[in-house]
């Protein structure tokens, strides 16, 4: 007898505007009770301090959260001078304060620093594992463990205001790029020390800021839905963004219904037009349905890697 799934199955992206004060995995179990989804992944964790754009996965969008991962970020940071924090950021406990001697001239030279690509070594309390654990709980023991610096781009670091103690930029940058370390070391650099008192992520990859949503307005539609003797769904499911927004920027290839099975059963396939090398996104027929993406092979071929799985698929099985 199959084990009956527990929640709906609803496939998309919903980009949720997280609020300050949650982490981003309390985050995820929210919206995904909202949606009644029978599975939800998120696309990078935003600290609890931070607010902003996160995108959120439903269903058979889980399958390509890795791609928004690999995206491009823009965040909006104010740096508080003077004091540098054991987090770097206001949740942490100050220690070090130190007078600060900064003028304009000098805060730009040192933010250009940090324009284009550089090593960083993630903080202590960031989210990645070292031995199967994330690194905060080495550091909320008061353990250090070693971390290996990793590549990072910096696109674009604009200085929006310098007033008093405060320094508010915005930051385009790569994958896997802190942004409270480069406050921090951007504290160093300026001989005062400084942390993070806000940060707003404000895009991932090419999402529209306009399309973000809070938990606030979600659960006013679903309490609209039941004063109004209607399926949540209704209200809610218009907001999703489509499950293959998050691989838009891929080469498409277009297959028919012969080669769409073909694929469907794993096995790769060659395909006119097909780009030499590569990750590619698979659609198929005229109305060009989104089924998955694939690799080039080493013959040319194209190898389906992720398959989205239909309802109907599932149902004749």
């Amino acid at each position: 007898m199959a084990r009956r799934r527990k929640g709906r199955p609803i496939d998309g992206v919903i980009l949720l505007d997280k609020p300050t004060g949650i982490s981003s995995n309390d985050a995820l179990q929210k919206v995904k009770r909202i949606y009644f989804a029978e599975k939800a992944g998120h696309t990078g964790a935003l600290d609890p301090l931070a607010t902003g754009m996160l995108p959120i996965c439903l269903g058979e969008a889980t399958k390509f959260s890795q791609f928004l991962l690999d995206s491009d970020k823009r965040y909006r940071v104010i740096a508080k001078l003077g004091e540098r924090t054991n987090t770097s950021d206001s949740d942490g406990e100050v220690v070090e304060t130190r007078p600060i001697d900064v003028d304009m001239a000098k805060l730009e030279a040192c933010i250009e620093t940090f324009r284009g690509e550089s090593d960083q070594v993630p903080s202590m309390f960031s989210a990645l594992k070292y031995q199967g654990k994330p690194l905060y709980e080495y550091a909320r023991a008061g353990i250090e463990v070693p971390r290996e610096s990793r590549k990072i781009t910096v696109y674009e670091i604009v200085l929006h205001r310098f007033e008093g103690d405060e320094v508010e930029m915005e930051v385009h940058c790569s994958k896997g790029t802190y942004i409270r370390t480069i406050v921090d070391d951007l504290g160093e650099l300026l001989g005062c020390g400084a942390h993070v008192t806000m940060l707003r992520r404000t895009a991932v990859a090419k999402y529209p800021y306009e399309r973000m949503v809070t938990l606030e307005q979600l659960n006013e539609l679903l309490e609209q839905a039941h004063r109004e003797e209607i399926a949540p769904r209704e209200l809610l499911d218009p907001l999703l963004m489509p499950m293959d927004s998050a691989v838009e920027d891929l080469p498409e290839v277009n297959m028919n219904a012969e080669l769409t099975d073909l694929v469907q059963h794993g096995m790769p396939v060659q395909v006119s037009g097909a780009p030499a090398e590569g990750t590619v996104r698979m659609t198929s027929g005229e109305e060009k349905l989104f089924i998955g993406v694939a690799q080039i092979d080493d013959r040319g071929r194209v190898a389906p890697k992720r398959l989205v799985v239909f309802r109907e698929q599932v149902e004749a099985e």
